[in-house]
């Protein structure tokens, strides 16, 4: 981590763990290093950035924060697209799956960013045109375009309360169907 994420040693079930104090979007937080993910080629519009984190926002909510490690004030909020729209699929290529050093790919997690208009809460939209691929094993991510998506953004219609008004399935990983078992 960078210098000025100071590493302390703490202890659980017995055993030293390290932690990584860093601010982020949610405050000064406690980061496991385990859960780096390390990402070659950046993200669209910050190239320059490789190293981040998935971090909860709270316990029930469907986003996470994809929070830069290299800088506290980049964090994207991301989703899980397929609990949302069981359908999507998106493809990987072949450089890409070596990329990410993924025998098979049913074993990816697939975000994609979510917006939320500032005071438009039931305006919120997934971006289906670059999804966000990570390997948690390996601990390396990439964005993926897809440029045949069609639509490339997706309003959720959520209602005040933050549920989605439509009803929908939990969905599945890339290359898996319906009904297959993992």
């Amino acid at each position: 981590m960078t210098p000025e994420h100071g590493t302390d040693g703490t202890m659980t079930n017995g055993a030293a763990t390290n932690t990584v104090r860093a601010q982020t979007r949610l405050g000064m937080l406690d980061i496991d290093p385990s859960k780096e993910l390390f990402f070659p080629r950046g993200l669209m519009g910050f190239e320059e950035h490789h190293r981040f984190t998935l971090l909860k926002i709270r316990g029930e909510a469907p986003f996470l924060i994809l929070q830069s490690l290299d800088d506290p004030k980049l964090g994207l909020l991301v989703g899980d697209p397929y609990a949302f729209l069981p359908e999507y699929r998106i493809r990987i290529g072949d450089a890409e799956q070596k990329m990410l050093q993924a025998a098979d790919i049913s074993s990816l997690s697939v975000l994609v960013t979510v917006s939320i208009p500032h005071g438009q809460p039931e305006n919120t939209s997934l971006s289906l045109s670059g999804p966000i691929v990570i390997n948690h094993e390996a601990r390396l991510g990439l964005q993926i375009l897809q440029a045949d998506v069609n639509p490339p953004r997706v309003c959720l219609h959520l209602n005040r309360s933050g549920h989605d008004t439509d009803e929908s399935g939990k969905g599945t990983p890339p290359g898996q169907e319906e009904g297959d078992a993992s």
